[in-house]
């Protein structure tokens, strides 16, 4: 009987030759996908290097208005941001939900602003219910004045003194805001801040 080595070792090679090409195909798409990770967690970390930093103060008060002043202050390699969106956010961690009949309804809660201060009405393109105004750019260094006047209680709350009543709940909370944060080739940020206010403008409440 007659072996046919050379058409057995043909194939062995052939098969050798398979088994390797998928050890390439295998090792070759492992390091692609390493090189992927690799490169994802190096753009998270650049993503969080360059989070963007805030100065909010709230200045010139008078009467029931004021100023809120905000600067980009950081980081340097940021440069700027293509879109700042400003919203604020209730002051305190109380969940208001509606208890039907009557009032306030859901709609009329979630419109209300539980905290010291809204937007003024009509200016910076402030919605109607004051907690947010048309989106801004800015440059690292730079900063843009907006115009915030004193919340009042809702319609629904009763009694003579409920202004007194709104007032002190809110005279020793921080105004509370969210900035979403943009720029081309990014994903966004969202950045919140807690901007305290002056012993000056608290005194003159009070007075």
């Amino acid at each position: 009987m007659n072996i046919p080595w050379l058409e057995i070792a043909g194939l062995s090679a052939a098969a050798l030759s398979a088994v390797a090409a998928v050890g390439s195909w295998k090792s070759a798409r492992t390091s692609n996908d390493t090189a992927v990770i690799v490169a994802r967690i190096e753009q998270d970390r650049w993503h969080a290097d360059l989070l963007p930093q805030f100065r909010i103060n709230i200045e010139r008060a008078e009467g029931d208005r004021a100023t809120l002043s905000v600067h980009l202050v950081g980081p340097l390699p940021l440069c700027r941001l293509d879109e700042i969106r400003l919203a604020i956010v209730q002051s305190d961690d109380m969940t208001r939900e509606a208890r039907p009949p009557g009032e306030p309804t859901q709609e009329q809660l979630d419109a209300q602003v539980w905290g010291p201060f809204r937007f003024s009405h009509g200016a910076d393109g402030a919605d109607v219910d004051g907690r947010t105004v048309n989106p801004i750019a800015l440059e690292v260094g730079a900063g843009r004045p907006f115009s915030i006047e004193r919340t009042r209680p809702p319609h629904w709350q009763q009694g003579d003194d409920r202004g007194a009543r709104w007032r002190d709940q809110w005279i020793n909370r921080p105004m509370r805001l969210v900035l979403t944060c943009k720029r081309e080739g990014f994903k966004p940020w969202i950045v919140p801040y807690e901007v305290e206010i002056p012993e000056g403008v608290r005194v003159r409440w009070v007075g």
